[in-house]
C-alpha cells in the first residue's frame, strides 16, 4: 500500500476513485458532511471542486492506494489569516470499508501529522461525531479532547448528533 500527496492535477486524475471512497464512507454511516444516499455524481463534483484549493495551497490531500485503487484519504486545510498560520484542520479522513482493520487510518493520520510539522504547523484540530469509531483512533494517536457541541451535524441518515472537538500539538512552538 502506498500513500501519495496529490497536486491539483493528480486530484482530478483520481477524482473517480475518491468519489467511490466518499460514497462508500457515507454509505457506511460516517458523518463527514453528507447525507445518504450520496449520489456518486455529487461526490465526484465535490472532489473536483477541491482541486482549486489544492492548487492554491489551502488544502493538502493524500491518498492511500492498494491494488491500483484509492482505499483511503486524509486532508489538511490551511487557514489564510496571518494569525492562524501555525495551525491546520485535519479533514476528511476516510478508509474504505473493505480496507479497515489494517492500520490504514493511523497511517494516514501520521502522514498528515508529519506533513504538518514539515510545513511549520504546530497545532492541528479536527471534529468528529461523538462516540464514533474515529474517536478511538484520535485518542490512541495522542489527540486531546477539547469538548463536545450538541446537535452539531446530521449523520448520514439526517439525525442531529453531537460532535467532539480534538486538538494535537505536533511540534514545539
Amino acid at each position: 500500500m502506498t500513500t501519495t500527496r496529490l497536486d491539483a492535477t493528480a486530484l482530478l486524475d483520481w477524482a473517480e476513485d475518491l468519489a467511490d471512497l466518499l460514497v462508500d464512507t457515507v454509505d457506511g454511516g460516517a458523518s463527514i458532511g453528507f447525507l445518504a444516499p450520496l449520489d456518486r455524481a455529487r461526490a465526484l463534483a465535490w472532489w473536483r471542486e477541491r482541486a482549486t484549493a489544492v492548487a492554491a495551497g489551502q488544502l493538502a490531500v493524500w491518498t492511500a492506494h492498494d491494488a491500483g485503487r484509492v482505499v483511503g484519504t486524509v486532508s489538511l486545510a490551511f487557514p489564510d489569516k496571518p494569525n492562524s498560520r501555525h495551525r491546520a484542520e485535519l479533514v476528511k479522513l476516510m478508509v474504505h470499508r473493505d480496507a479497515r482493520g489494517r492500520g490504514l487510518g493511523r497511517r494516514l493520520l501520521t502522514t498528515a501529522e508529519e506533513a504538518a510539522v514539515a510545513s511549520g504547523v504546530t497545532l492541528l484540530h479536527l471534529d468528529t461525531e461523538t462516540d464514533s469509531p474515529a474517536e478511538g483512533l484520535y485518542r490512541g494517536a495522542g489527540w486531546t479532547r477539547a469538548g463536545v457541541i450538541p446537535d452539531y451535524a446530521a449523520d448520514p441518515s439526517g439525525v442531529l448528533r453531537p460532535t467532539t472537538l480534538y486538538y494535537k500539538r505536533v511540534a514545539a512552538g
